[in-house]
């Protein structure tokens, strides 16, 4: 019989977070982004849970975790992180992270080499590094100028949540979609213009966290084992910007893979997991 979900709600940082644990061995801890919850790793986590335990929070102001009033910037949610593994017991963990559960991640690394074991990064910028030049030709994605606006984007989306969740998750798979019960999932989580407003100031937040990524990065390396991966959109930019900074990046593309890597090529990410954290 496969592992059970537990769902647990954990004080720290000011906040009670929502995280999912299953499994047991070795702590992998994974940090999702927008428009998910600690579901967006609904298809990675039986498979990966025969060998590690695995841990999946919701982050600040997200699903289920405190609607918080601040607290959006990388350094502050890699401080929601390491807490929730102190206040788990934890010593040592991998740390994967996509999106908006990137910069957090990565500062986490930098800051605690003794805490994470390895780190796996996907499908994000990291603030204003070199090296995603290519990527940002055209100019940000234009949702980024639409969500960091005070007040626009809650109160212009009230009533048609879903239908935005609903583009986010079409476009991140390429048009294959999610499954119904996830996808409804999310459509749930990010509903109300409470909820909506926690979601943006993840990105309200960005000019903060690219300043603290400059600085974590001026006269320091990344020393922990890096795996970037990259899909559609970002694909090897990430992996650009960590090169300069990091003594060990390895660089994996998935082919005809949408932004959400763990929905839409479930099987491709947990061999890719699979390899490298052994």
């Amino acid at each position: 019989m496969p592992a059970p979900v537990d769902l647990l709600r954990v004080p720290v940082n000011g906040i009670e977070v929502n995280v999912a644990v299953r499994g047991t061995g070795p702590e992998l801890l994974l940090l999702h982004g927008f428009p998910h919850t600690w579901r967006l790793w609904s298809a990675v986590m039986a498979p990966l849970s025969d060998h590690y335990r695995v841990i999946a929070p919701d982050l600040r102001g997200l699903g289920d975790t405190t609607r918080a009033a601040d607290g959006y910037d990388a350094e502050n949610l890699a401080t929601d992180a390491e807490h929730l593994l102190a206040a788990l017991g934890v010593d040592s963990a991998a740390v994967v992270a996509i999106d908006a559960g990137m910069p957090p991640a990565f500062l986490l690394a930098m800051r605690r080499p003794d805490l994470v074991r390895r780190l796996v990064l996907m499908e994000a910028l990291l603030g204003r590094l070199p090296g995603a030049e290519d990527f940002l030709a055209a100019g940000p994605p234009w949702w980024f100028g639409f969500h960091a606006v005070p007040g626009l984007a809650e109160q212009v989306l009230a009533g048609h949540e879903a239908e935005y969740v609903d583009w986010f998750l079409a476009a991140g798979t390429q048009g294959r979609g999610i499954p119904a019960e996830i996808r409804d999932a999310f459509a749930a989580a990010y509903s109300g213009t409470e909820s909506l407003r926690c979601a943006f100031e993840h990105y309200r937040a960005m000019p903060t966290t690219a300043r603290q990524i400059e600085a974590a990065t001026l006269g320091s390396r990344l020393s922990v084992s890096t795996l970037a991966i990259g899909a559609h959109p970002v694909g090897p930019a990430l992996y650009h910007q960590l090169r300069p900074v990091s003594d060990d990046v390895t660089r994996l593309d998935i082919a005809e893979c949408g932004h959400i890597i763990p929905l839409d090529r479930p099987e491709a990410l947990v061999a890719a997991l699979t390899g490298f954290l052994r």
